[in-house]
């Protein structure tokens, strides 16, 4: 990954952690407003509506509206929203004694406060937010010094329910999310890891494990198939002469060429330095030619806007696989000697894999066989 790159994800996930109490409001608008409707169903029951309902109107109502003012203005949005998360906790802590200990409701609230912490994802978060929720319980049972009440009434199980449903509903929708999300981030991994970042053709790992079983299929159903092996034609000098930065311009635009001069079924990918592979499955040996000799001409016509007085050219060697190559290396090393052949013969041509010592010309430019 280039410094460029880097400093793009750098900065996007400094403002995805700027922006985390943007996310959090409307999830805190939600459970805490189911929170009012259950705190206020335990308050009837227990007969303390009159003397604390405010509490619960202040605490699950008014409370979100503060925590997202408190963040959005200050320095540090994101430790703001942390402190807002255990002040979350803590708020339950306080209504644990003030519903008498009512079991349900008590429960339901510590676990689901609980769990929310895990779902931010930020580490450890969840311990560190029982220190507080039990702080609060035993300070609020001091001063209150409230009677257990442990029996939920009819209309405290209905209050319960719909933040039990909610709640596993929403972690449900939320794990879905995240199973998508790396699922496409696995696949967007693993194109990445198939493909080679200068050129964007396939990097090596990958198209040899795709030539491997092109190689054993044409050797177990007699199909035709073909490996072509190109390289730059005095590159060293282009690094030597003009610098590193035009030779990686050079293989750059090399590259795009022969990603855009092969077929879609073709499999070509970068061998290493400035030498490319491309692998033709059912292909004969015509159309391997054509192929060949596209991206040589396409070369042969590339100029780079910083250097347009330097032509480059390409040396290319085709080999066709056949029950003589046990393995991958006997076949790239037959395309390699044919590449040779090219080079040897006086580069910008085709060479094919030698059954002879014929040469015919082909588009006017030599092909060697």
């Amino acid at each position: 990954m280039t410094e460029a790159p880097q400093t793009a994800a750098k900065h996007q996930g400094a403002t995805a952690r700027a922006n985390t109490y943007r996310s959090i409001y409307p999830l805190r608008i939600l459970g805490m407003g189911l929170g009012f409707w259950l705190t206020c169903s335990v308050l009837i029951q227990t007969g303390d509506l009159a003397r604390f309902g405010w509490l619960s109107l202040v605490t699950c109502v008014v409370w979100p509206h503060l925590a997202y003012l408190h963040a959005r203005t200050s320095r540090d949005p994101y430790r703001a929203e942390v402190r807002n998360l255990l002040i979350d906790s803590a708020i339950v802590g306080l209504w644990i004694p003030l519903m008498h200990f009512n079991l349900l409701p008590s429960v339901v609230l510590a676990v689901v406060t609980t769990h929310d912490k895990f779902g931010t994802g930020i580490k450890r978060l969840w311990l560190y937010s029982l220190p507080g929720m039990a702080g609060m319980a035993l300070l609020g049972t001091l001063i209150l010094r409230p009677e257990p009440v442990l029996a939920s009434s009819l209309s405290v199980i209905i209050a319960t329910l719909p933040v039990i449903a909610l709640h596993s509903l929403a972690v449900g929708f939320t794990s879905y999310r995240l199973i998508r999300t790396v699922a496409r981030q696995n696949q967007q991994l693993k194109e990445l890891r198939q493909r080679d970042a200068q050129t964007g053709l396939f990097a090596r790992a990958h198209w040899q494990e795709q030539a491997q079983a092109v190689l054993e299929g044409a050797r177990s159903t007699d199909r035709p198939a073909w490996l072509l092996m190109i390289d730059i034609d005095h590159f060293k000098p282009i690094n030597d002469i003009h610098g590193h930065t035009v030779g990686d311009e050079a293989i750059r635009v090399v590259g795009e060429v022969i990603r855009e001069s092969v077929r879609e079924a073709d499999c070509a990918g970068r061998y290493g330095g400035d030498e490319f592979a491309v692998v033709c499955a059912d292909t004969d040996e015509a159309h391997a030619l054509a192929i060949a000799q596209r991206i040589r001409e396409r070369i042969g016509a590339l100029r780079l806007p910083e250097l347009p007085e330097l032509q480059l050219t390409s040396s290319i060697g085709m080999a066709q696989a056949h029950s003589s190559h046990q393995s991958l290396r006997d076949w790239l090393n037959s395309a390699d000697m044919a590449m040779y052949r090219a080079k040897h013969g006086g580069r910008n041509r085709v060479a094919v894999e030698p059954q002879g010592s014929r040469m015919r010309a082909a588009d006017g430019v030599p092909v060697l066989e």
